[in-house]
Order: structure tokens, then sequence, then C-alpha cells
């Protein structure tokens, strides 16, 4: 397993970052993947897909990048610079366009493990890598930046809350299950491959989510190294929790849909970027789920989060039978 061994106050000042370098990065991770991890990334690739493809058919030595950079247990390093704080994604673009030639060979043939194709041996692999970025941000990102944004805001507030309850060692090992583990004896578990372990005390952390279900290890060694993981499932796929329809017909399709997504904490600011509905809307259905029992509300840190009560698990279940019994 690859495992970072970090001090006390390295992990005590990690924090949050959103990045819409690595949230375009882990877009044409799915594209070259291909395959939809629920049906919000199926609805995702049926309009993208396509396009991605043509692009590629029309460009081989581009494609053929693609594959080399993403490997099998090792991103290229100059696909993928960590994005700093107060850089745009176009400064991140640029440090890839940047990259001295050489090297980004040499990074596509450790991604490899073994020699590059014949295709490869150019000098305008950075280029090319730049301008797939750049097409994959402006086509299938940046139109839909703004929902992605509050999405990743809103794991970022139940991330923060999960330190509060449970500390940090619960929320690394929430991450990426399976993959990132707080070992203890100031070890952090990155994944699951066999790499020499890094020391990164006095480093600055950074943990990234991105609303596709991937994710990876980066750095700029020896400033800044970054965790980059995938929403909970909730945020990233909204439409994975059915509302029964009794329980649509007795509260209403928007009330009813809030109650069932309350089964997990989550503040008002989440809610208005899983359910689309505007801030006023949200606050109003949680009053009168709060007046009605239904749901309870405690603060985490600057935080108020909100869940079912007992009724309202009660009710919730109750419809769910009764729907059950009607099909």
């Amino acid at each position: 397993m690859g495992w970072w061994q970090l001090n006390a106050d390295t992990l005590a000042r990690s924090r949050f970052v959103i990045s819409p370098f690595a949230e375009t990065f882990a877009a044409l991770k799915l594209l070259h993947a291909g395959t939809a991890a629920h049906p919000g990334e199926q609805a995702w690739l049926r309009e993208h897909l396509p396009a991605y493809r043509a692009r590629l058919a029309a460009d081989p030595a581009t494609a053929q990048l693609v594959r080399a950079g993403l490997g099998r247990s090792w991103i290229a390093d100059f696909l993928c610079p960590t994005q700093k704080d107060g850089e745009a994604f176009e400064g991140c673009v640029a440090r890839v366009r940047a990259t001295d030639p050489a090297a980004a060979r040499a990074n596509l043939a450790v991604s490899l493990a073994g020699p590059l194709p014949a295709v490869l041996e150019r000098d305008d692999l950075p280029e090319r890598a730049a301008a797939l970025l750049e097409y994959v941000w402006t086509a299938t990102v940046r139109p839909d930046w703004d929902r992605r944004r509050r999405i990743l805001e809103a794991d970022v507030v139940a991330r923060t809350a999960q330190v509060t309850r449970g500390g940090w060692a619960t929320v690394l090992d929430s991450l990426r299950p399976g993959q990132t583990r707080w070992l203890g004896d100031n070890r952090l578990q990155i994944n699951l491959h066999e790499y020499p372990p890094r020391e990164i005390s006095g480093a600055e952390l950074v943990l990234m989510p991105v609303t596709p279900k991937t994710g990876w290890a980066s750095w700029e060694e020896p400033e800044i190294y970054a965790l980059v993981y995938g929403c909970a499932g909730v945020l990233a796929d909204p439409g994975n929790r059915t509302v029964p329809t009794s329980l649509g017909a007795l509260l209403g399709p928007a009330r009813a849909g809030i109650l069932v997504l309350l089964d997990s904490p989550m503040s008002t600011s989440q809610l208005v970027a899983v359910t689309g509905q505007g801030l006023g809307s949200v606050g109003r259905h949680l009053r009168v789920l709060l007046d009605a029992g239904l749901v309870e509300r405690r603060r985490a840190g600057r935080s108020v989060l909100y869940s079912l009560s007992a009724a309202g698990g009660m009710l919730v279940e109750a419809q769910n039978r009764a729907d059950t019994k009607r099909s």
C-alpha cells in the first residue's frame, strides 16, 4: 500500500479545497473509462461521450496520450498538477502546456511501465494534453460548473461536520473507502499500490472533492500534497433516493424529497445543492417538517444539520412499505 508520513501539525492544518482543475481531470477520467457509477453519471456520459470519442478518433496521437497518461496504477505527473490557492483553471493548464517535452515523455514511460509507442515520440505532447483538458472543461464541465460547485461545497460542509463529530481519522477513512485509511503512528494510507512511503510533515495537505466517483493523489513536491476523492453518493447522484409515491401525495413531492434525503444529516446549503430548489423554498419546507416533528436539527461547528427524527423515520418507512404492498 502507498502511505504518507505526516506529523500532527500537518494534519491539523489540512483543509478542503474546491478545484475546477481536479473536477475537469475527474471528468476526463470518466470519459476515458466510459463506465458510469450511478444514473447521474450515465446521463452525463450519454450527453458527452460520443463527441469525446469522435475527437479522439480524429486525433490518434492524443488518444494514445490519454491511454498512456492515465496508466493502470500511475497517472503521468505532468497531466495532473495540483491546483494551488488562488490559481485559476487556466493557470493550472498553462503549467501542463509549459512542461518540457522530454519530461512529459519520461512521465508517460513511468505511467506505462514500459517504452513509449512510436506515436508518442514527439515534442507536442504537453500542448496536446493542455488542449484536451481545455476541451473537457469548456464542453463538459464549465456549462454545469455552478451546480457542481454547490455539490462540492455541500460535501465540504458534511466532511467538516464529520471532523467535529469523529475527528480527522474518521474523515480520512471515509474519503475513499478501502483506499484511504488512517493507519496510526502518523501514517496515512492513500491507496493500495506498493509505492515507497513519503514524508510530508511540514507540507500543506489538501482534500479535494470531485463529483465523479473517482480519486487519486497528487502533489507539488515538497510544498503541497492532495487527496482527491469522490463526493458522498447522495450529493453526487441525488436521484439515488426514491420518494414513496404515497409520501409525495401526503407532503407534496418537493417536501417529501427533502424528508427522504435527511436519512443522513444535511445542511441547508447541501439540500439546495442536491435538490436544485431555491434557498427560500428549502427553508420553508424545513420549517414545516420541523414544526411537524418529522426532522430535527443540531449545530456542528458553524453549520446547522438537519436529519430525520424518530417520527420522520417511521413515516418514511411506513410509506415505503405501503408503496411496496401496492406494487
